[in-house]
């Protein structure tokens, strides 16, 4: 069942200044209350941060938006819309795809013409192949878009809603990703192409629900954008709002503490000793961070310890590369798969032997053509990705070690080469951002993207709740419900704020 809070709510301290925080923030301040946003880095954004370097200007997080309605919506409810504010491209091939035996694929950013384009690269039959998934794939995204994307839930929902047998039966969770895959996919490349969905929650497609097939079924219904000028501007654009609306967001403030009387969270305390009362308190940070290190009640380590029960999600070791006389021209998103993707998954997530670093990843690649990231024509700002184990030097990788991870970045390029994109003899500058970089930039441990990985049903469905078990104390972002992604954080904003509510 949700919780709302009284009516008397006017203060608000929201702990980070992600987009998950920023997006609640507005919704917070648009509904009455007074906001302050506090964030711990000099700069806005989280993981969806921003590097700049010599004219070059980087996307560190996420380098596509999908269902581009979720974020104008928060503009629509908020004041003037979206479009007033920020100008999204929509891609015209929303990614390349190159296979291991060579082929390549220009999947189409509108759904009308992906079975052709299949049928084209991949062999007849292909596109009525993922027809047939992705009519599933629909099927599930209808059973469970509101109630579990777009509302807060909790195990007594899932009895709730599973008292329905049809959907029981669509979304199938006794099944994997995987598993359903291999009930409508032939064709072995088109089973690789579903397993990178998994990889959007940080998890592995053996293990996570088949109820994460809604997430190509949205990518492709709603297609891909992109923000001229980088996605970064997301962030400015919501803290614009939030400034406009006469919310408050300051930088350089370190949260070490959210502070509880009589069994109620009141405020939150800084590295400088300062304090901050509040009314209520949304945390976007992750949420065994918020449970282990910043709330130090009962009910908060219990569910500190239920969170670190669960299997975190997959890290990320990133190269930003500024390049000279980039070749081109290239399309937006690239990813170069690996030979076998099941050893990917093995050393990522530790199957097989300890968590190590992928000897031959699939490769991620976001080259956006984009003037406004570059510093005349020819350069390119090039952002490299591939899967990684989190930061764990007691029981894991060691990022930190010295060389490994320059070494894995020489390898990466290398790979590049191997598989037809070789930018080496064009880098001027080169940055590398390991999972322990992450873990510090973001507070996040380990450095796990998503937070948990959604590997099985109750992880999938029971991640932190948005209504924490501290009264006055609600969770946002990605390692909370619904999940991570740009569209699933936005969304837990909108919980947030419906949780609760306006002040009286």
């Amino acid at each position: 069942m949700s919780r709302s809070v009284s009516r008397s709510v006017s203060r608000v301290v929201v702990v980070g200044a992600g987009v998950g925080g920023l997006a609640a923030a507005v919704r917070l301040q648009a509904l009455g209350h007074r906001v302050t946003v506090l964030e711990q880095a000099d700069e806005v954004g989280g993981k969806l941060g921003v590097l700049r370097h010599d004219g070059y200007v980087f996307d560190t997080g996420p380098s596509l938006l999908t269902m581009p309605h979720v974020l104008a919506d928060v503009f629509a409810a908020t004041g003037a819309p979206l479009e007033e504010v920020l100008e999204l491209e929509r891609l015209p091939v929303a990614c390349r795809y190159r296979f291991p035996d060579g082929t390549v694929l220009d999947l189409p950013g509108e759904v009308e013409a992906i079975p052709a384009a299949l049928d084209a690269a991949l062999g007849p039959g292909r596109g009525a192949q993922w027809e047939a998934f992705l009519d599933h794939a629909r099927r599930i995204w209808d059973v469970t878009h509101e109630p579990f994307l777009e509302s807060p839930i909790g195990l007594g929902d899932m009895v709730r809603l599973s008292r329905r047998a049809s959907d029981v039966v669509t979304v199938a969770p006794w099944r994997t990703l995987r598993g359903l895959g291999r009930r409508h996919l032939r064709d072995p490349r088109l089973l690789q192409l579903l397993d990178r969905y998994a990889t959007y929650t940080g998890s592995d497609p053996r293990r996570a629900p088949a109820a994460l097939a809604a997430v190509p079924y949205a990518e492709q219904r709603w297609g891909s954008w992109y923000v001229p000028g980088g996605l970064g501007r997301i962030a400015t654009a919501l803290v614009d709002r939030l400034v406009e609306l006469g919310g408050e967001v300051e930088t350089g403030a370190e949260v070490v503490e959210v502070t509880v009387r009589g069994g109620r969270a009141d405020g939150v305390r800084l590295a400088d000793s300062s304090r901050r009362d509040a009314d209520v308190v949304v945390a976007n940070a992750d949420a065994r961070a918020v449970y282990e290190r910043l709330v130090g009640t009962r009910a908060a380590r219990r569910e500190g310890a239920r969170v670190r029960r669960a299997t975190p999600s997959l890290s990320g070791l990133a190269l930003l590369l500024a390049l000279e006389d980039a070749p081109g021209p290239q399309p937006h998103h690239q990813v170069l798969f690996a030979e076998d993707y099941d050893a990917e998954f093995d050393a990522v997530f530790g199957l097989r032997g300890p968590p190590r670093p992928v000897e031959r990843p699939t490769v991620y690649v976001a080259a956006p053509d984009d003037p406004a990231v570059v510093p005349g024509p020819g350069a390119g700002a090039w952002f490299v990705l591939v899967n990684a184990p989190p930061h764990d030097p007691r029981g894991g990788v060691d990022w930190d070690a010295p060389g490994l991870a320059e070494d894995t970045a020489d390898a990466v390029l290398d790979l590049m080469a191997e598989r037809g994109l070789d930018v080496r003899t064009h880098v001027r500058h080169r940055a590398v951002i390991s999972p322990a970089d992450l873990e510090r930039r973001t507070a996040t441990p380990g450095g796990s993207i998503y937070g948990t990985a959604s590997n099985g049903a109750r992880s999938a469905f029971l991640r932190p709740a948005n209504a924490s078990p501290v009264p006055g104390l609600y969770l946002v972002g990605g390692s909370s419900h619904p999940g991570g992604g740009l569209p699933l954080v936005l969304l837990s904003a909108g919980i947030v704020a419906g949780l609760v509510g306006p002040p009286a």
